[in-house]
């Protein structure tokens, strides 16, 4: 063995450590998080489960009939299988894209980046093009935001 040899193995072993320590305290991070309590009371999950329950749509609300695949009142996508089949997953899939630029979204830097590289994926050329209408919505959200709300009487 040479001395570049030597060196590789050294560099080796201890990206191996450092790695193996990373992932421990990771696991030893995830392990020791708290535990948030279920947001489900166990009346409502009985309720949800009775026979006579009606599917809503996510978005607007709206009772739905069992087998749609599209709200008729807001056009959501509402399913059971619709993000797996492949024809109307593209629908499912626009609806979230055009929730992105149009619709008020929960803005947090994983969201972003989460768009950026989903559209990233489904645009590839005009991705900077969706990546503008996004940013103009955000920044819409931010003022939204910033602005303070007048009471009813005074609108």
């Amino acid at each position: 063995m040479n001395e570049t040899e030597h060196l590789d193995l050294i560099v080796m072993l201890a990206f191996a450590v450092f790695g193996g320590f990373a992932i421990y305290r990771l696991i030893v991070w995830v392990r020791t998080s708290p535990v948030s309590a279920d947001p489900w009371s166990p009346e409502l999950e009985s309720s949800v489960r009775l026979p006579e329950a009606v599917p809503v749509c996510p978005r607007c609300i709206t009772p739905q009939p069992p087998g749609q695949w599209f709200c008729e009142h807001c056009g959501s996508a509402v399913g059971d299988y619709n993000n797996w089949m492949p024809y109307v997953r593209e629908f499912s899939q626009g609806e979230v894209f055009r929730n992105g630029v149009t619709d008020r979204i929960r803005i947090n830097t994983l969201t972003v980046i989460g768009y950026l590289i989903l559209s990233l994926g489904s645009y590839i050329v005009f991705a900077p093009v969706y990546w503008y209408f996004l940013f103009k919505n955000v920044r819409r959200i931010r003022q939204e935001e910033t602005q303070p709300t007048l009471p009813e009487e005074q609108k």
